[in-house]
Protein backbone atom coordinates (compact mmCIF):
# COMPACT_ATOMS: atom_id res chain seq x y z
CA UNK A 1 0.00 0.00 0.00
CA UNK A 2 1.03 3.63 -0.85
CA UNK A 3 -0.20 7.09 -0.33
CA UNK A 4 0.05 7.71 -3.73
CA UNK A 5 -3.02 4.77 -3.46
CA UNK A 6 -4.82 6.51 -0.98
CA UNK A 7 -4.64 9.85 -1.35
CA UNK A 8 -5.72 11.91 -4.77
CA UNK A 9 -3.79 15.35 -5.65
CA UNK A 10 -7.82 16.93 -5.03
CA UNK A 11 -7.34 15.70 -1.51
CA UNK A 12 -4.82 18.47 -0.78
CA UNK A 13 -6.20 21.49 0.87
CA UNK A 14 -4.48 24.63 2.83
CA UNK A 15 -7.51 25.37 5.03
CA UNK A 16 -6.88 29.27 6.71
CA UNK A 17 -8.49 28.32 10.00
CA UNK A 18 -11.10 26.63 11.73
CA UNK A 19 -13.01 27.46 14.68
CA UNK A 20 -13.70 23.93 16.42
CA UNK A 21 -12.59 20.43 16.00
CA UNK A 22 -16.26 19.99 14.93
CA UNK A 23 -16.05 22.92 12.11
CA UNK A 24 -12.57 20.81 10.88
CA UNK A 25 -14.76 17.68 10.59
CA UNK A 26 -17.13 19.61 8.46
CA UNK A 27 -14.82 20.97 6.38
CA UNK A 28 -13.13 17.41 6.23
CA UNK A 29 -16.96 15.90 4.91
CA UNK A 30 -16.76 18.59 2.26
CA UNK A 31 -13.70 18.17 0.77
CA UNK A 32 -14.66 14.08 0.94
CA UNK A 33 -18.18 15.00 -0.58
CA UNK A 34 -16.11 16.81 -3.67
CA UNK A 35 -13.40 14.43 -3.82
CA UNK A 36 -14.83 11.18 -3.10
CA UNK A 37 -18.19 11.40 -3.58
CA UNK A 38 -19.29 10.45 -0.38
CA UNK A 39 -21.87 12.69 2.07
CA UNK A 40 -20.42 14.90 3.53
CA UNK A 41 -22.92 14.93 6.78
CA UNK A 42 -22.22 11.31 7.57
CA UNK A 43 -18.61 11.53 7.45
CA UNK A 44 -18.50 14.63 9.86
CA UNK A 45 -20.69 12.18 11.98
CA UNK A 46 -18.74 9.59 11.26
CA UNK A 47 -15.40 11.69 12.40
CA UNK A 48 -17.20 12.88 15.49
CA UNK A 49 -18.44 9.56 16.40
CA UNK A 50 -14.55 8.09 16.27
CA UNK A 51 -13.18 11.10 18.51
CA UNK A 52 -15.57 10.44 21.01
CA UNK A 53 -13.74 6.79 21.33
CA UNK A 54 -10.87 9.30 22.00
CA UNK A 55 -8.96 12.17 20.58
CA UNK A 56 -7.04 11.65 17.29
CA UNK A 57 -4.56 13.95 17.42
CA UNK A 58 -1.24 12.29 17.89
CA UNK A 59 1.05 15.19 19.01
CA UNK A 60 3.68 17.02 17.05
CA UNK A 61 0.75 19.17 15.48
CA UNK A 62 -0.71 15.91 13.67
CA UNK A 63 -4.27 15.22 13.93
CA UNK A 64 -5.01 11.22 12.22
CA UNK A 65 -9.08 11.32 12.37
CA UNK A 66 -10.49 8.17 10.66
CA UNK A 67 -13.90 6.46 9.87
CA UNK A 68 -15.38 3.86 8.64
CA UNK A 69 -17.98 4.21 5.80
CA UNK A 70 -20.42 2.25 4.20
CA UNK A 71 -20.00 4.57 1.14
CA UNK A 72 -15.95 4.11 0.07
CA UNK A 73 -14.83 1.03 -1.25
CA UNK A 74 -11.43 0.98 -0.76
CA UNK A 75 -9.25 3.25 2.07
CA UNK A 76 -8.84 6.77 0.87
CA UNK A 77 -7.34 10.00 2.70
CA UNK A 78 -7.12 13.55 2.39
CA UNK A 79 -4.76 15.71 4.01
CA UNK A 80 -5.38 19.23 5.11
CA UNK A 81 -2.60 21.73 6.29
CA UNK A 82 -3.74 24.60 8.62
CA UNK A 83 -2.84 27.76 8.10
CA UNK A 84 -3.56 28.52 12.03
CA UNK A 85 -3.29 25.74 14.42
CA UNK A 86 -6.01 24.38 15.86
CA UNK A 87 -6.60 22.91 19.96
CA UNK A 88 -7.70 19.52 19.06
CA UNK A 89 -7.31 17.55 22.71
CA UNK A 90 -3.74 16.05 21.28
CA UNK A 91 -1.95 13.76 23.54
CA UNK A 92 0.54 16.38 24.23
CA UNK A 93 -2.11 18.88 24.19
CA UNK A 94 -0.44 21.21 21.77
CA UNK A 95 -2.31 22.24 18.74
CA UNK A 96 -2.87 20.86 15.42
CA UNK A 97 -2.18 21.99 12.39
CA UNK A 98 -1.52 18.63 10.06
CA UNK A 99 -4.22 16.71 9.48
CA UNK A 100 -4.87 13.31 7.49
CA UNK A 101 -7.71 11.79 7.18
CA UNK A 102 -8.64 8.18 6.62
CA UNK A 103 -11.67 6.75 5.34
CA UNK A 104 -11.83 2.65 5.18
CA UNK A 105 -14.90 0.62 3.92
CA UNK A 106 -16.70 -1.00 6.97
CA UNK A 107 -15.34 -4.14 6.63
CA UNK A 108 -11.63 -3.01 5.14
CA UNK A 109 -9.70 -4.72 8.28
CA UNK A 110 -6.53 -5.01 8.14
CA UNK A 111 -6.07 -2.26 5.08
CA UNK A 112 -7.38 0.36 7.28
CA UNK A 113 -4.80 -0.22 10.30
CA UNK A 114 -2.09 -0.58 7.33
CA UNK A 115 -2.73 2.72 5.84
CA UNK A 116 -3.36 4.38 9.61
CA UNK A 117 0.60 2.40 10.31
CA UNK A 118 1.41 4.31 7.02
CA UNK A 119 0.22 7.69 7.23
CA UNK A 120 1.56 7.64 10.94
CA UNK A 121 4.75 6.44 9.87
CA UNK A 122 5.03 9.41 7.31
CA UNK A 123 4.26 12.36 9.45
CA UNK A 124 6.64 10.97 11.71
CA UNK A 125 9.17 11.96 9.97
CA UNK A 126 10.53 15.89 11.18
CA UNK A 127 11.74 16.87 8.06
CA UNK A 128 8.64 16.18 5.99
CA UNK A 129 6.41 17.45 8.64
CA UNK A 130 9.00 20.36 8.26
CA UNK A 131 8.42 20.64 4.44
CA UNK A 132 4.75 20.61 4.82
CA UNK A 133 4.66 23.21 6.85
CA UNK A 134 6.81 25.34 4.94
CA UNK A 135 4.70 24.82 1.46
CA UNK A 136 1.17 26.03 0.77
CA UNK A 137 0.79 24.48 -2.64
CA UNK A 138 -1.52 21.81 -2.68
CA UNK A 139 0.26 19.99 -5.93
CA UNK A 140 3.42 20.38 -3.86
CA UNK A 141 2.21 18.68 -0.52
CA UNK A 142 0.18 16.09 -2.16
CA UNK A 143 4.03 15.56 -3.29
CA UNK A 144 5.93 15.79 -0.32
CA UNK A 145 3.28 13.01 1.16
CA UNK A 146 3.83 10.24 -1.33
CA UNK A 147 7.70 11.04 -2.35
CA UNK A 148 8.10 10.98 1.63
CA UNK A 149 6.67 7.41 2.08
CA UNK A 150 8.96 6.64 -1.23
CA UNK A 151 12.28 7.88 0.37
CA UNK A 152 11.29 5.92 3.73
CA UNK A 153 11.12 2.59 1.56
CA UNK A 154 13.80 3.08 -0.15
Amino acid sequence: MELSQILKPEGVKLLGASSSKKRLFQDLGEIAEQVYGVDAQIVTECLLEREILGPTGVGNGIALPHARLESVKDVCGIFVRLEKPLEFDAVDRQPVDLVFALFAPIDAGVDHLKALALVSRTLRDAATCTKLRSNESPTILHTILTEAQTSQAA
